[in-house]
């Protein structure tokens, strides 16, 4: 491909010098993975200037930059082009789909976004997909994977961002394509929608999950943090809306946003009128069952996950499934026998008490988990639970105030990253005492899990909340193993209890 083309693809450039028939061998953001003859962008991130990083990009063969301010001074005979953009992210996202060949429409694109319920739907859509002969890729926080029925072309790649970068997003889609693929389902973020990370993507159907208070250290406020969520119903100048619009129409927000988008809406929920509503639902210790009434007939649902939100899940998936004409029967085949890594998921060795794991971060998540535990749990619900460092500080007295709803909680670490671990269990402590909780605080992880798993009784339900299914901690500047499943599992064996064949 000749630099030209990628040029008429981008915005507001401005070539400062260079041939435009400049032969390129591909694109990156990286300087690190810079190969010769690429185009390299330079992206401002939240913490570095990818502009810092154009020295290293150039000593690795880099023949043309991309930049949001002209070099200082004409570089040397090794770099044989330079542009500037107003915006290198938006710059670099509709090079990327030029390059890649626009993959999006290709295929039939799902992207889900809201606070809480992301990967649930993303898992539960895409079993559907895949029962249907869909053949999805998956992108999401817990993994990437283009795997069609056992075809490992990328198959569970540890995911670094829930939303890829735009580069690697269009690598991604075009591997799906590439290899047969006919559909993909994203979970979006509110930081992909604000970063341009989805800029040029052409969706068939988005779903909305609901809105709460989450990231507020980036978005500021509730309202910017919606505006973006808004974003990927609204289409932009470089791709139409998605088809379908997916709303959840209990959720406070469902109004404007079916106001502000201009593609045909379909809603789903219990409480408001809605195309999809669950007429009859029961959740206990063994899963969902459920009757969900929908205009192409009546899903009927046994679900082996857990908890009234999941519900909402379960028809999210099931309404965007919809939207593809899928059959009531495939989807209730489909999400039968699915379970998600790290979402209400039991560790169980053979204990006569409940032990589940769950990435709930959120106070509306903890809420909703502490609700769902009450359901299947006999006896006492006690919880461990922390967050995260150098993220919204706001959000740390409501988590301690939702958490007032188990009967007992020990208070911990999560990722403290650099923040003083001590400083971030005090800001959680407020929201305890307001609420007159009973608490333990044990800032070390693996103890706080010996502490709750040694005080539960038989018929107790023991909630491991925040982690889910991630498999480290970020402790200052290191990334350390440590895994909340398999910590309960060690300590449940350590007691005596081990169902090992």
């Amino acid at each position: 491909m000749v630099l030209q083309q990628l040029l008429e693809a981008i915005p507001g450039r401005t070539l400062v010098f260079g041939n435009g028939n400049l032969e390129i061998t591909g694109l990156e953001y990286d300087s690190r993975r810079v190969r010769p003859g690429q185009v390299f962008f330079a992206i401002r991130g939240l913490k570095q200037d990818g502009a810092r990083f154009i020295p290293e990009a150039l000593s690795r063969g880099a023949v043309a930059v991309v930049s949001e301010a002209p070099p200082d001074s004409v570089p040397n005979e090794r770099l044989p082009a330079w542009i500037c953009t107003p915006n290198t992210r938006v710059a670099m996202a509709l090079a990327a789909r030029v390059y890649y060949g626009n993959p999006s429409s290709q295929m039939k694109l799902f992207g889900i976004t809201g606070t809480n319920g992301k990967t649930t739907v993303a898992f539960l859509l895409a079993s559907i997909l895949q029962s249907s002969g869909w053949r999805p890729g998956l992108f999401g926080t817990i993994e990437y994977d283009i795997e069609f029925g056992g075809e490992p072309i990328l198959s569970h790649l540890s995911a670094p961002n829930t939303t890829p970068e735009s580069l690697d997003l269009q690598r991604l889609l075009r591997a799906v394509v590439d290899h047969g693929g006919r559909s993909a389902v994203m979970e979006v973020s509110s930081h992909a929608l604000a970063l341009d990370r989805v800029e040029g993507c052409s969706f068939y159907t988005a779903v909305f999950t609901n809105l709460s208070r989450d990231h507020l250290d980036f978005h500021n406020d509730m309202e910017s943090y919606f505006a973006a969520k808004q974003k990927l119903f609204a289409g932009s100048a470089s791709a139409p809306p998605p088809t379908y619009a997916v709303l959840n129409a209990d959720d406070a927000r469902c109004s404007s946003l079916r106001a502000s988008t201009p593609t045909q809406v379909l809603t789903y929920g219990m409480s408001a009128p809605a195309d999809v509503i669950a007429r009859q639902w029961s959740t206990g210790k063994s899963g969902i069952e459920a009757v969900l009434e929908t205009p192409c007939g009546t899903v009927e649902v046994q679900s082996p996950l857990l908890g009234r939100h999941n519900v909402y899940n379960l028809m999210a998936a099931t309404t965007a499934a919809l939207t593809l004409d899928i059959a009531p029967q495939k989807i209730s085949e489909a999400v039968s026998r699915l379970r998600v890594p790290g979402r209400v998921e039991s560790i169980d060795e053979g204990q006569p008490f409940r032990v589940v794991v769950d990435y709930a971060h959120t106070d509306d998540a903890l809420r909703n988990l502490l609700q769902s535990a009450r359901e299947w749990s006999a006896g006492r619900v006690i919880l461990v639970f922390g967050c995260g460092g150098e993220r919204d500080r706001t959000k740390r007295p409501l988590m301690g105030m939702a958490a007032a709803a188990a009967d007992k909680t020990v208070l911990t670490s999560d990722n403290p990253r650099g923040e003083d671990p001590i400083a971030i269990l005090n800001d959680v402590i407020v929201g305890l005492q307001k609420s007159k909780a009973i608490y333990d605080v044990q800032g070390d992880r693996q103890r706080a899990i010996e502490m709750a798993i040694l005080d539960a009784r038989p018929g107790d339900t023991v909630l491991i909340a925040g982690k889910g299914h991630e498999t480290y901690q970020i402790i200052g500047n290191q990334k350390l193993p440590f895994d909340d499943r398999e910590t309960a599992r060690a300590v449940l064996r350590k007691l005596g209890f081990d169902k090992t064949p």
